[in-house]
């Protein structure tokens, strides 16, 4: 992608690669930056087996969007959305449902820019830019407000986010899940080093516009609160509901993120 388009704020930091455009790269995007291709690359030198986690990830967003569109959810709010490359949410729920309305939320510009752009024609799904650490203002945002339904079941996806909120997640977690009724759904995966060292990744995103902090199982899995976590429980991306049933070895450690789907009593 040219280092200039005439779409991308002119507040968008070149120097510094940023997560969301380290994502979009790794998925095929083209909503990237050489800073970005160029911290991957470097990270593909390192471990290769890194890029499988945004590969992994990807997929295991839309198991889980398939999953509760099956339970009956017709509305999503999406955390830390991202750039929105092939295979976002709106797409997958609205094939099924062209009414699933869509509220994605996230503070990197580029991805904010983009995300407009693409759902200017779509009635159903709306982008906010607002850090998802304050649950005030995204559930407070107009957007927010005229899309979803709070009053009815929403499907909350935190995908891959969760080890971006550095200091008391919990509370993050718990302001959302108050927000909404029961019969709403959590799903979510995050960074764990449970099963591999992941000091020199985290080290490495430091020098990123986002740093990551790695989480235990047991420090997943309070993210979910009281909520009923479905089968099979909190396991690696892959092993979520699998499309077939596969058993490769080192699986864990080639996901590297937590992952579970969780429902509001």
């Amino acid at each position: 992608m040219s280092q200039q388009t005439n779409w991308v704020p002119t507040s968008v930091d070149l120097e510094k690669p940023s997560a969301a455009r380290i994502y979009d790269y790794v998925l095929g995007g083209n909503h990237n930056f050489t800073v970005d291709r160029e911290f991957v690359r470097q990270r593909d030198r390192v471990d290769p087996k890194s890029r499988q986690f945004a590969i992994q990830n990807r997929a295991f967003l839309r198991r889980v969007v398939l999953y509760l569109m099956e339970q009956g959810i017709r509305q999503f709010l999406d955390l830390g959305s991202g750039i929105p490359t092939v295979g976002n949410v709106h797409e997958i729920a609205q094939a099924t449902d062209p009414s699933t309305r869509v509220v994605y939320v996230e503070i990197e510009h580029v991805a904010v820019a983009h995300s407009q752009l693409i759902l200017e024609d779509n009635d159903n799904a709306v982008m906010v830019h607002a850090d998802i650490t304050k649950p005030s203002l995204v559930l407070g945002d107009p957007d927010t407000r005229a899309t979803l339904d709070l009053d009815k079941p929403v499907g909350i996806l935190a995908i891959a986010i969760g080890h971006y909120v550095l200091d008391d997640p919990e509370s993050v977690f718990a302001a959302y899940r108050d927000a909404v009724p029961p019969g709403s759904y959590l799903g979510l995966s995050h960074l764990t080093d449970d099963f591999r060292d992941m000091t020199e990744l985290t080290s490495d995103m430091r020098q990123t516009q986002n740093a990551v902090r790695a989480r235990t199982k047991a420090e997943v899995s309070r993210l979910f609160g009281d909520w009923d976590v479905v089968e099979p429980g909190l396991v690696t991306t892959s092993r979520w509901r699998p499309d077939r049933e596969t058993n490769p070895q080192g699986a864990e450690e080639r996901d590297g993120l937590y992952a579970g789907v969780a429902r509001k009593k």
